[in-house]
This record gives C-alpha cells, sequence and structure tokens, in this order.
C-alpha cells in the first residue's frame, strides 16, 4: 500500500519513512504543502501522514483541498501544537486521527496500521478471497493455509486486488499503487507482475481475471467461497 508523507524536517521525515518502509508500506516523501497538494490530485494513496507546519501551504490547507475534492483516504495529521483548538480545527476539516510531536514510531506505525485497517478493510483484520487470505497487521498473504512468497511489486498489486473485492482496477491504478514519485510507472510491469501472480495463484480456487479494456480483478473461481472479511 502507498502512503504519502508530508513533513518539512528531514531527519524525522526519514525516520517515520524508514519506520513506515519497515512495516512494508511503499513511502512518497514531500517536504512542502504546495508539492503535497499536487500529489494527492493526480496520484491514488492508501494513506497520508500529515504535518501541520509546512511552507508554502499548511498542513490544514492541504487537507482542507483534499476533502473538497472528494477523497477519502485517511489522514494523520502530525503537529508540534498543543492547543485543543488546532487539533478541533484539524479534525473539523475531515483528519481521522492527531499525533502530537514528539511521538515514538511505534506508535505512528500502530496508529497508521488502525487507520488502514478501518479504510481498507471495514475494521477487520483479515480480507479474505476463497482460499487467499491477506493478514493487515502482519501485511502477509497466505495461500490454502501456508503462507504465500511474493516480491514487494507482486505485494503491491495483491493488496491492492484483494482490498476492492468485486471491483476491477485498471492497469493505470495498479500502477498507481505499485511505483511512488520518483519512480517511472508502467503498464508493462503491471502485465508481468499480474503474470507472476497468476502463476503462484494457479491450482488454489483463486484467479486473476482480465476484463479486456478495463483491467483485473480477483476472484474466488470455487463457486461456494467468495471474496469477504473476516473479523
Amino acid at each position: 500500500m502507498r502512503v504519502l508523507l508530508v513533513e518539512d524536517h528531514p531527519p524525522l521525515a526519514e525516520s517515520i519513512a524508514q519506520a513506515l518502509k519497515s512495516a512494508g508500506l511503499s513511502v512518497d516523501v514531500l517536504t512542502d504543502g504546495v508539492a503535497a497538494d499536487l500529489a494527492l490530485a493526480s496520484e491514488d494513496y492508501a494513506m497520508l501522514v500529515l504535518d501541520v507546519g509546512l511552507p508554502r501551504l499548511d498542513g490544514f490547507e492541504v487537507l482542507a483541498r483534499l476533502r473538497d475534492r472528494g477523497k477519502t483516504l485517511p489522514v494523520l495529521m502530525l503537529t508540534a501544537r498543543s492547543e485543543v483548538k488546532d487539533r478541533v480545527h484539524g479534525l473539523n476539516l475531515g483528519a481521522d486521527d492527531y499525533l502530537a510531536k514528539p511521538f515514538e514510531l511505534t506508535e505512528l506505525e500502530a496508529r497508521v496500521k488502525a487507520l488502514l485497517r478501518r479504510s481498507l478493510l471495514g475494521g477487520e483484520r483479515q480480507q479474505r478471497c476463497g482460499v487467499l487470505v491477506y493478514d493487515l497487521d502482519t501485511r502477509r498473504f497466505s495461500l490454502a493455509d501456508a503462507p504465500l512468497t511474493l516480491t514487494s511489486r507482486e505485494q503491491a498489486v495483491l493488496e491492492a486486488l484483494i482490498a476492492r473485492p468485486g471491483r476491477v482496477m485498471s492497469k493505470d491504478q495498479l500502477a498507481g499503487q505499485v511505483f511512488g514519485l520518483d519512480e517511472e510507472a508502467s503498464c508493462d510491469a503491471i502485465e508481468i507482475y499480474v503474470h507472476r501472480l497468476r502463476k503462484k495463484l494457479d491450482g488454489h480456487a483463486v484467479a486473476i481475471v482480465t476484463f479486456r479494456g478495463l483491467g483485473y480483478l480477483l476472484e474466488a473461481t470455487a463457486p461456494v467461497v467468495a471474496c469477504q472479511r473476516d473479523a
């Protein structure tokens, strides 16, 4: 899953990014509000970690513009301001959670996981599609009760598909989840990752189905089993 981190203090941004990457997330890092606003308008993120005190455009304005565009991705705001009125202002603008500086990286990671679980899995810990199970807390897949070994790119594609049961995802949408801002998105590469995933899923009554001209859908092929969420 792809997360945007907007923090203008380089050492802190690096520490947060490393913690989130260690948790298996793909992280884009930006340092000012204008760049963040442009990225949020054009890219597809699962979550936003947003500092309040940013140059050029503060975090409150970035958040307001995001919600005005109808984007519902969860937002965790970081702030050095301790005043209740600032926290209330951010929550009223549409922030999902607040974390005051200084904070422990373990707490930030836990809050990010909780927000992602609430947003992508409706609060549940697992997503199931037939015998394929994804655990959001560990960010691991299992297939027929056995661990499924994936590359980071394959993981990103399969996460995007299983998080959207019953929905077809285009190659462009999948590329947006796989490639960061500093990478060149490639729809041809998505075809390669899908091909590799199909080989790993082969024979287990779950498949990635192609809808020509539209994209891909993850589907349980056994008639009695459907994609669902587990508590």
